[in-house]
């Protein structure tokens, strides 16, 4: 790898400081590290598959108080998903987290105190539909607020609602990214451990 390519050098610590959940999250990261350090192009170029794998970003907004996300019924993906959103040629993925929440709900967004301005989990995934491409995403976590107003995107999303952790949820992949669950199930599990750190 070219070490004067800074976004490819962005990329892969921001990837390498991620404490894998599970085995899955492991392979996840160390495919992902590999893609970036192989010298393939990262980033999308030509919407919506060029090229077939390229970074993208969710960003979930977390009201910590009332132990709720916020997530997107998405028009093009048939189901529940965090916002986000592509990474532009050479952009910072932090910057897409902020650049997207602008974009899809209207809102400025500050990332989470506690999680910091990390991805805080990683997926590597085979989109549905009729254009499928792998998406590598890079999952945030950001400060939220329920009482906030919004105003999404009608061509993105079909609506949106705030999930409580705290109460059971099927988080199937018929109706979820089919990451959520576990994404779900390392939030919990962070937030417990930062509990009780306090």
């Amino acid at each position: 790898m070219d070490r004067t390519d800074g976004p490819r050098i962005i990329v892969e610590d921001l990837a390498s400081r991620v404490v894998p959940l599970d085995p899955r999250e492991r392979q996840d990261q160390a495919d992902i590290v590999a893609w970036v350090r192989s010298g393939a192009p990262l980033f999308r170029t030509v919407p919506p598959t060029t090229p077939p794998q390229h970074l993208a970003v969710y960003f979930a907004l977390f009201d910590e108080a009332r132990r709720a996300l916020m997530m997107v019924d998405h028009v093009k993906a048939g189901c529940w998903l965090l916002p986000g959103g592509h990474v532009d040629d050479g952009e910072d993925p932090r910057t897409t987290v902020v650049r997207e929440a602008r974009e899809e709900l209207g809102i400025d967004v500050r990332f989470h105190g506690g999680l910091g301005d990390q991805p805080f989990f990683l997926s590597v995934t085979q989109t549905r539909g009729q254009h499928s491409h792998t998406d590598v995403t890079f999952w945030f976590v950001l400060h939220g607020d329920r009482a906030e107003a919004m105003t999404p995107d009608p061509g993105e999303f079909r609506g949106t609602a705030w999930f409580d952790l705290d109460e059971p949820v099927d988080w199937s992949a018929a109706h979820f990214d089919p990451h959520m669950a576990r994404f779900v199930t390392k939030l919990s599990a962070a937030l417990v451990t930062s509990a009780s750190a306090r």
